[in-house]
């Protein structure tokens, strides 16, 4: 089945592309990287209301759901754009009431959950005495970003100011610069109790990451098909360009119907968890396993086709390898997110 989006949200792809065209060109996005500082292009998605996407109009969104998030997040990934405080910020303001979400977006604050994203677990330590938090959690996606933190504590929720006495967040380098990450340490820190349940903001925050992480691997691997096809027109050998050789026509014939495969999945895998359908997880799980790792296979197949060039830091290309790379272990592997298919699914009867 391939799924295609409808007029209103190709017009949504247009305008948000169009602003990222102006935005984030690649030398702003080149210099935002090597400066190591992506303040000026986050500040501006949260100033546009980009930020306000995918929430209900009465918690101060724009209306949109899941489906809408995952556009946005294949957008950014085909240009490379630091997405770490926008991510961990949609991910984390379902656990806010209608009031405090308003704020947040009205004043383009970002927030994230302190838990790992090194797994789909989302994993942390953190423990409540005598009204005071303490605890740590390693890999924080956004945590050198954010205003506030969303941290789950004893089976309860938190909302906790990231400048606040006894919180500690030390970033942490990653080898794609697009994103990043940081250890959340916090010592007797004090948080405003929130109301949302705990287990279900995090369930819920586990399938939208893997939807997400999932369509950022689609459109950094779209991005890299197109660079591959540009170059194999190009480059010559033997008197031909290389695009005319079997072995290329099969490698991009095969990064075309992985694009494919994977955005349909991604799409699907959105509406369900926004629908929460009753197999919504394993759509989700389906679309992080298949879709990042149909992202890395591509990424390897273009820098193959692009041969030396690609291994230069001036070519494009290295930035969104390392996006996909990243992408794959980024709240839980392939392999973590396949165990959970297998344990879901009925695959023998029972007797």
């Amino acid at each position: 089945m391939r799924w295609a989006v409808d007029p209103e949200q190709q017009m949504f792809i247009e305008a948000f592309s169009d602003w990222l065209d102006r935005f984030a060109t690649a030398e702003r996005v080149r210099a935002w990287l090597d400066e190591g500082d992506a303040a000026t292009f986050e500040n501006g998605l949260a100033e546009e209301g980009w930020l306000a996407v995918g929430l209900a109009e009465e918690r101060g969104g724009q209306g949109g759901g899941l489906l809408e998030l995952a556009l946005i997040a294949e957008q950014l990934s085909r240009r490379a754009a630091p997405s770490s405080a926008w991510l961990a910020t949609v991910l984390a303001l379902p656990a806010l009431d209608a009031e405090q979400a308003t704020a947040f977006v009205e004043e383009g604050r970002f927030l994230a959950l302190a838990v790992s994203a090194d797994s789909a677990m989302l994993a942390s330590d953190f423990t409540v005495e005598a009204g005071l938090i303490s605890g740590v959690a390693h890999t924080v996606l956004g945590a050198d970003r954010a205003h506030s933190l969303i941290v789950s504590a004893d089976g309860a929720l938190y909302l906790v100011e990231a400048t606040s006495p006894g919180v500690s967040i030390e970033s942490t380098p990653l080898l794609d610069r697009s994103r990043s990450t940081a250890t959340v340490t916090l010592t007797g820190a004090t948080g405003t109790p929130l109301e949302a349940d705990a287990d279900d903001v995090l369930t819920t925050a586990r399938l939208r990451a893997a939807v997400l992480v999932a369509a950022d691997s689609l459109g950094a691997a779209s991005r890299l098909l197109e660079l591959a096809v540009e170059y194999s027109k190009q480059r010559t050998q033997f008197g031909a360009p290389i695009g005319s050789f079997q072995a290329m026509k099969h490698a991009a014939a095969t990064m075309l119907v992985d694009e494919e495969a994977t955005r349909s999945i991604v799409y699907f895998a959105a509406a369900s968890v926004d629908q929460n359908l009753p197999e919504s997880a394993l759509h989700a799980a389906t679309a992080k396993a298949q879709g990042t790792a149909n992202g890395s296979h591509s990424a390897e197949s273009a820098l193959t086709m692009h041969g030396a060039i690609g291994y230069t830091w001036e070519h494009d290309l290295q930035l969104l390898y390392k996006r996909t790379k990243l992408d794959v272990p980024l709240f839980g592997s392939p392999a973590e997110w396949n165990e959970r298919i297998a344990e879901a699914l009925v695959l023998v009867p029972v007797a």
